[in-house]
């Protein structure tokens, strides 16, 4: 544009020289004349004015020109000024932000189609906050976290009374038949422990049995007995739902669920078996190593672009853009909140935002102001030169219609 311009006003200047020996052989050559003479006034005068915008014009130190970079500063002043009071007090913040539904924009935005953007958005987001969470967990000291994720664990579970929990468990399992399986398992528990602890049965009944009998060498024909006695016994425990002994465990653990739930020495003692528990080296250390399993593990899944952590979390954001888009009053609550959150700001960071506006601008040197006020409104500014020699050439044709009649 700064060329178009410039080559106009030549263009102007050549056809001035040029039929300034014509004027008089014919009227025509009157009105081109005064057209360009003028014209190439009026683009000189606008070429001045725009160059003393931004410099001295042709380098000359001219009073009142170079403008903006010689006033800078006020400049800066003045910007910060405009801002603090039309943008950032507490009342335009709040007016503004009660005609915004910032809740919807953000659910609208998360739910987005893959082809509007919506899919990359929710990724980005993910992997942004699972690359965050691996950096976290990282940065900070694993046995310090460990010990604090480990302190607040035992103060909370310290809270909480275990026994009668415990009991209304055993009581909902027993109603509902879900202890069965748990028998069945002690049962085949206690038989598997009794065919690998043969031999050391066989050698405490061998102990046990009378001197006579092991002189007559028949403790061999005792303790097979015993053994297949014990096999046959757990076997018809196993396959018999109703046999005695079944029906004893089960005594026992309705009597153990009602002891949890009202007897107060055995809720006693299943709280000092907490305590001593919490407190215990091997618990402490045994938590340090899982918490450091789990961390790594944290770490190695955020860092997995296809891992289900990432899946999870995208999916998570799309409930939320549907909540955020469906719910009217979740939309109330979060719009109240960031208009509250934003006056605040306003109130509180105001001064400082507009100090930090009026500084950067006071730190830019000369060139870099008038380069960037230039390659704002600079194309504008070329048009005032081209509309200037335009406007100037009418004039000057106009008046020399005029004064042919004076």
């Amino acid at each position: 544009m700064r060329w178009t311009a410039t080559g106009m006003l030549a263009a102007m200047a050549v056809i001035f020289f040029t039929t300034h020996g014509f004027v008089g052989t014919h009227p025509a050559w009157g009105y081109v004349n005064a057209f360009a003479e003028a014209a190439m006034v009026g683009g000189l005068a606008d070429w001045f004015a725009v160059t003393a915008l931004f410099r001295h014009p042709l380098g000359l130190p001219i009073p009142h020109t170079a403008i903006i970079p010689q006033n800078k500063d006020r400049i800066a002043e003045t910007m910060a000024a405009f801002l603090r009071e039309n943008f950032l007090t507490p009342a335009v913040v709040a007016r503004r932000m009660s005609g915004m539904n910032v809740a919807r924009a953000i659910g609208d935005f998360l739910v987005a189609s893959p082809t509007r953007g919506g899919e990359d958005a929710r990724s980005r987001i993910t992997a942004g906050a699972a690359e965050l969470i691996a950096e976290v967990l990282e940065s900070l000291d694993p046995d310090r976290l460990g010990n604090q994720v480990r302190s607040g664990l035992a103060a909370q579970i310290s809270k909480i009374e275990i026994s009668p929990l415990a009991g209304r468990m055993i009581e909902s399992m027993m109603a509902d038949k879900r202890h069965q399986p748990l028998i069945d398992g002690l049962i085949r528990w206690a038989g598997l422990t009794l065919e690998d602890n043969e031999e050391t049965i066989r050698a405490i009944i061998h102990e046990r049995t009378y001197r006579i009998v092991r002189w007559i060498g028949l403790e061999d024909k005792v303790s097979g007995p015993v053994l297949d006695g014990l096999y046959k016994l757990l076997a018809e425990v196993l396959v018999d739902p109703d046999h005695p002994l079944r029906h004893k465990v089960e005594e026992g653990l309705q009597k153990l669920a009602q002891d949890l739930q009202h007897d107060p020495e055995t809720r006693e003692r299943v709280e000092e078996l907490k305590r001593e528990l919490l407190e215990n080296p091997a618990v402490a250390e045994w938590w340090m190593g899982v918490w450091e399993r789990l961390r790594r593990s944290l770490i190695r899944r955020a860092r997995e672009s296809e891992s289900a952590m990432g899946a999870e979390m995208r999916s998570t954001l799309a409930d939320l853009g549907n909540a955020l888009k469906q719910d009217e009053r979740l939309q109330v609550q979060i719009n109240r909140f960031a208009r509250r959150t934003m006056v605040g700001v306003a109130t509180r960071y105001g001064s400082q935002i507009v100090t930090l506006v009026s500084d950067t601008v006071k730190r830019w040197d000369a060139t870099t102001i008038t380069g960037r006020v230039e390659g704002a409104v600079g194309r504008d500014l070329q048009f005032i030169r081209i509309n200037g020699t335009l406007v100037g050439g009418l004039v000057g044709m106009t008046l020399h219609f005029i004064t042919g009649f004076m």
